[in-house]
C-alpha cells in the first residue's frame, strides 16, 4: 500500500472524461494495482479511481495509468507534501455474520428467488473493492449484483452502489444492475436504493431453509 498525499491535477479518459482542478489529496497505490484520488470531504469514495488490471507509469511528476481498454487517469503533480509505502500482508477476510452467510449460501441454492430465469455466476464475485455476495444473470442473461444482509439500512444500499459503479466500467459486464436483500429493510434505505434504480428483495429465512413456503415478498 502506498500513501501519497500531493497537490495534484487529475483527468481521466475514457468512455467518459472527467476533470479534477489542482488541489491537494490522497493518492492512493494498493498492490493489486488500483490507483484512487481521495479528497478530505467524501468519507469512503474516491473522486476518481482506475481499477485493476492496469498499469501505473510514473515519468517524474506525471502519472499515467492505463487500463487493458486503453483508459486513462492522469495525474499531474505540483507538490508532494508526503510519500510513504507499508506493506499490508495478507488479508484474513471480513467475517459475515452468521444468519448473513448463511442467507448467501441458501439464496445461492435457490437463486430464482430473484426472478423466474435467472441463474447463479458465483458467491463472493471478486471486485477490486471487496466481493459482491452472489453475482447472477437474469432471463435475459443480463448481469445482477446481490448484496444481502440481515437487516438492511442505508449503509448497505452504499456499499452495493459502490460496487455497480465499479462493475458498470467493465464492458464484459456492464450494465449491471442491483438488488439488495435482507431479512428487514429499512423504509429509509429502501427510499434511497429505489432512488438509485436497485431492487430490493424482503428475504424470509425460514421460507429458504424450507420451514415455510417459499414465497417473498419484492418491493
Amino acid at each position: 500500500m502506498r500513501l501519497v498525499i500531493a497537490r495534484c491535477q487529475v483527468d481521466y479518459a475514457g468512455r467518459l472524461t472527467a476533470h479534477l482542478p489542482m488541489a491537494t489529496r490522497l493518492l492512493l497505490v494498493k498492490a493489486d494495482g488500483s490507483v484512487s484520488v481521495h479528497s478530505d470531504d467524501r468519507a469512503y469514495k474516491p473522486l476518481n479511481w482506475m481499477s485493476p488490471p492496469c498499469w501505473l507509469i510514473e515519468d517524474g511528476k506525471l502519472w499515467i495509468v492505463e487500463n487493458k481498454q486503453g483508459e486513462k487517469l492522469v495525474i499531474k503533480i505540483d507538490e508532494i507534501f508526503h510519500d510513504h509505502a507499508q506493506e499490508l500482508g495478507a488479508e484474513p477476510g471480513l467475517q459475515k455474520d452468521g444468519v448473513e452467510a448463511h442467507l448467501q449460501e441458501l439464496l445461492a441454492e435457490h437463486i430464482k428467488t430473484l426472478g423466474d430465469g435467472y441463474t447463479l455466476v458465483r458467491r463472493e464475485f471478486p471486485t477490486a473493492i471487496g466481493p459482491v455476495d452472489i453475482m447472477a444473470r437474469d432471463a435475459d442473461g443480463a448481469s445482477v449484483a446481490v448484496e444481502i444482509k440481515r437487516r438492511g439500512e442505508i449503509d448497505g444500499v452504499e456499499q452495493l452502489t459502490r460496487y455497480l459503479e465499479l462493475l458498470n466500467r467493465d464492458p464484459l459486464l456492464a450494465p449491471v444492475q442491483g438488488v439488495f436483500a435482507a431479512q428487514l429493510i429499512k423504509p429509509q434505505a429502501r427510499v434511497l436504493a429505489e432512488d438509485r434504480g436497485i431492487r430490493c428483495l424482503t428475504l424470509d429465512y425460514d421460507a429458504l431453509r424450507g420451514i415455510e413456503s417459499d414465497e417473498f415478498r419484492l418491493f
